[in-house]
């Protein structure tokens, strides 16, 4: 009588142990942060299907959640959960507990979108920026997408406050039971807006030059740190970014050589890295932007932007990343370590109901059938399934950062 068993790849890169700061992981296949639109009821508070949906994921070595309100001055995406009120808290403390419940790690992304938010979020005020200079973005509201307005510009004691709102929000997140946070610091939202000179435009100590805009930046990661004992702090950055307003441009890559330099000498646990977008459909993410950052930055890095588990498994054999983060691929496959364990195929999603609310196509994708492996045109298809880029957001500001 013969036996068949599954043939395993346990000795990949992806899925040995690491440590980013004090954070302990069994593997470095990480579940990057996901906008989902599933905070429908009342106070934008987690509940049920967010404590499932992460839960079905606590195989990652770490989970990122999607980006979570500050303050309500934060708003600009319908039915985002925040983490600025006693019900929100208590919403993702179950959670957490669901999470730690599978042997999982977790922590929250804290978000502010800044001048790019609209005035239907904010109860008809105007939103606010380092400047009055309008994003020319657009804005998801109630009533659908429209055209970003002319910010105030924030005052001093408005960036002091908000400042303040990152600390308590990371407070908050601890009360609730993450292992720590990541600061928001990607796209066309507020901390980058500060960071881009075409939109920043103050001549005080929040502007002027490279250094004074970075400052805001720098105040948070203290602020959020002075919440945790030891390194629990995460940044993520996208220096690559391109939008109306944002160029990749020497001078804006420079920019950030000398930020990333300095987030060394702060209390991160790491850095999480977007990476420009594949040079085509179906080819590999390149090495190069993430070398540049590995050189600069004394710590811990998370690549993130088109991997698959071969070329996931590649960034970290070169030494140029410690663990790669997903999107699109956690959202149809929940159990995709043990799936790039087994060397099983990956179910796709479905983008229509990325944001329809509900658990359709959120929480009810089913995990892998562990008998047999796929073959001939299945096994073809599983392979470009590894290899394929993951899908851009179809425009700057949508929060869609399932990549």
């Amino acid at each position: 009588m013969s036996t068949t068993t599954c043939p395993t790849a346990l000795d990949q890169p992806l899925l040995r142990p690491a440590e980013l700061g004090d954070l302990r992981l069994p593997n470095r296949v990480v579940m990057a942060p996901m906008t989902r639109a599933r905070a429908t009821g009342e106070g934008l508070v987690p509940n049920g299907m967010h404590a499932a949906y992460y839960g079905q994921r606590a195989g990652a070595g770490l989970i990122i959640t999607e980006g979570t309100w500050v303050s309500e001055r934060a708003i600009g995406f319908p039915n985002v959960p925040g983490v600025y009120s006693e019900e929100q808290v208590d919403g993702w403390r179950r959670v957490t507990d669901t999470v730690h419940a599978h042997g999982g790690r977790i922590v929250l992304q804290l978000w502010h979108t800044g001048a790019a938010s609209h005035p239907d979020h904010l109860g008809g005020a105007l939103p606010a920026g380092p400047s009055a200079v309008d994003p020319r973005e657009r804005s998801y509201t109630p009533g659908g997408p429209k055209e970003t307005v002319t910010p105030r510009e924030m005052t001093i004691t408005d960036i002091r406050d908000t400042v303040a709102e990152y600390g308590a929000a990371a407070a908050n997140a601890r009360r609730a039971g993450f292992d720590g946070v990541e600061i928001h610091a990607l796209g066309s939202f507020l901390i980058p807006q500060f960071l881009n000179p075409r939109l920043n435009r103050r001549h005080d100590t929040y502007g002027h030059d490279p250094a004074g805009r970075r400052r805001l930046l720098m105040e948070i990661v203290d602020a959020v740190a002075a919440a945790w004992d030891g390194r629990r702090v995460g940044v993520r950055l996208s220096p690559y970014w391109t939008a109306e307003r944002f160029t990749a441009d020497e001078r804006t890559l420079a920019d950030y050589d000398a930020l990333v330099a300095e987030l060394s000498d702060r209390p991160v646990a790491y850095l999480h890295l977007r990476g420009p977008a594949p040079a085509a459909p179906g080819a590999a993410p390149g090495h190069d932007a993430f070398a540049r950052y590995r050189g600069l930055f004394d710590g811990p890095l998370i690549a993130n932007h088109g991997f698959g588990r071969e070329t996931g498994n590649a960034v970290i054999e070169a030494g140029l990343a410690d663990a790669v983060s997903y999107a699109t691929h956690f959202v149809a496959n929940p159990d995709l370590v043990a799936r790039f364990a087994l060397d099983h195929e990956l179910a796709a999603g479905d983008p229509g109901r990325y944001y329809t609310g509900g658990a359709g196509g959120y929480a009810d994708y089913p995990a892998s059938v562990w008998g047999r492996r796929p073959a001939g045109e299945s096994a073809r298809r599983r392979r470009q399934a590894l290899r394929a880029p993951e899908p851009s957001s179809p425009n700057s500001t949508r929060p869609m950062t399932i990549r």
